[in-house]
């Protein structure tokens, strides 16, 4: 075991430009660089996952692995690979200079034979992250339990037929809700990846969703048991692994919240893949959860256009992330929340330095889109056409529609004497999206800032 896994990389990578030809610097991405009143590190609060960075190695359903990653190596004592993994991640992650990292209990310390020896594991290795984020100020953006590789949770781990695969499920969450507020975490994430069916032939849907409820409600309880402050959320996605996941979408999971009155427990953790994968914009999942009180935090990645699976790419378009991060910082921008990269690199993308320039580029991608979507709300002119839109509803006609004031039968009379006779207006849609586009094209690049200078 090497004792530098990324040697080929000196020093934290800094910001160049984009007049920077040096493909291990940053082209946009400047941390000390004030955006509406906040360092652009803390707006975006990025932070780096441990599963497919560090856990996975580039394997898929045709093949092995690609990758170089010999903590991974199955001759090695597993507690030995886990610390070997911890520390490669940690000196990732001091490398790229981010401010938070996200893991599953699974990511940092091996099953044991038994529960009682995977409870030793986890607690060592969160002892191990602990004197590794002590020693960069690294922080745990969520920590999260992995109920979905072990061939136990075949069948769901919370919706699972079998009440004791349940029971070992919560055991499972339970402690590591304790290890997340052991390591200060700012949230524990729910990720349902088995709670849904394969068939419906084998399936009783009304008893899963009970199941399904009176977990994430022991969650609950259990959280304000031990005191954990952070914010609990779940993370929709439609289907994959399963045919169809319960979380379906962020309106799926809301409705499921509020019909069992969990709404005031839970967020949700937004990931741009499995907005796509439901058939949405992550614009729109954005804007839903927002508008509904239910935002939380993000995954940030895409999927390709051309297949129909959650490919966990790093983000590369400005144009789609500048929408969903417009409606960010209209809300206020993130509590506890921030963008993981829940990515993958390429199978191809064989080279140790490959997972700098992956999130190197993702990183520049988020940060132009928050320069993007500061000018959009700096402007004004798309919040000023949404108003004017709506404007005749602060009128005496749509202010006692919506006071109760006026029946169907009021409305239609005025209607059926000509009083009220509308007609058609322009949305102006072309019109709005080439005020996104120009802000796109004309969003400033700065130069270098000092920490703290405002431009």
């Amino acid at each position: 075991m090497e004792d530098s896994f990324f040697s080929g990389v000196t020093g934290r990578i800094p910001y160049g430009g984009l007049d920077s030809v040096d493909p291990l610097s940053f082209h946009v991405y400047q941390p000390d660089r004030m955006v509406l009143g906040k360092r652009m590190e803390d707006q975006l609060r990025i932070a780096i996952c441990l599963w497919h960075s560090f856990n996975w190695p580039g394997s898929d359903v045709f093949g092995a692995g690609t990758f170089d990653r010999p903590w991974l190596d199955s001759r090695l004592e597993p507690m030995l690979a886990a610390r070997a993994k911890l520390d490669a991640a940690f000196e990732f992650i001091s490398k790229l200079g981010v401010p938070f990292f996200c893991f599953h209990d699974r990511d940092i310390a091996p099953e044991g034979r038994g529960f009682a020896e995977s409870r030793a594991n986890l607690e060592a290795m969160v002892g191990a992250a602990e004197e590794h984020m002590a020693r960069t100020g690294v922080k745990l953006l969520w920590g999260t339990a992995n109920l979905f590789s072990h061939p136990r949770y075949a069948g769901g781990a919370a919706t699972n037929p079998d009440p004791e695969v349940f029971a070992y499920a919560a055991a499972q969450v339970k402690l590591m809700l304790e290890m997340t507020k052991r390591l200060n975490g700012a949230n524990y994430v729910l990720w349902g990846g088995r709670e849904g069916y394969e068939t419906l032939l084998n399936t009783d849907v009304a008893r899963e969703e009970a199941q399904f409820a009176r977990f994430l409600s022991m969650v609950a309880e259990h959280k304000h048991r031990i005191g954990f402050k952070g914010a609990l959320l779940i993370e929709p996605k439609p289907q994959e692994p399963t045919k169809h996941q319960y979380d379906y979408d962020a309106a799926t999971v809301h409705g499921f919240l509020v019909r069992h009155g969990l709404d005031g427990e839970y967020r949700l953790n937004l990931e741009v893949n499995h907005a796509t994968l439901a058939g949405h914009s992550f614009h729109h999942e954005v804007a839903y959860a927002i508008t509904h009180g239910m935002f939380g935090s993000v995954d940030a990645n895409r999927g390709d256009y051309q297949n129909g699976w959650d490919t966990d790419q790093f983000p590369n378009s400005v144009d789609e992330l500048s929408l969903a991060v417009y409606e960010v910082l209209r809300s206020g921008g993130f509590e506890t929340g921030g963008f993981n990269f829940d990515t993958k690199l390429r199978r191809q993308s064989i080279d140790r330095a490959d997972l700098f320039h992956a999130h190197i580029g993702g990183i520049d991608t988020l940060a132009k889109a928050l320069l993007v979507a500061t000018a959009m709300i700096e402007d004004g002119r798309l919040e000023q056409l949404r108003a004017e839109r709506y404007a005749s509803w602060d009128g005496e006609l749509g202010r006692s529609i919506l006071s109760g004031d006026v029946l169907f039968e009021m409305l239609a009379g005025r209607v059926e004497t000509g009083e009220i006779d509308p007609r058609p207006r322009s949305g102006h849609q072309e019109m709005l999206e080439n005020i996104v586009n120009q802000e796109i094209w004309s969003a400033d690049q700065p130069a270098v800032v000092e920490a703290g200078e405002r431009r």
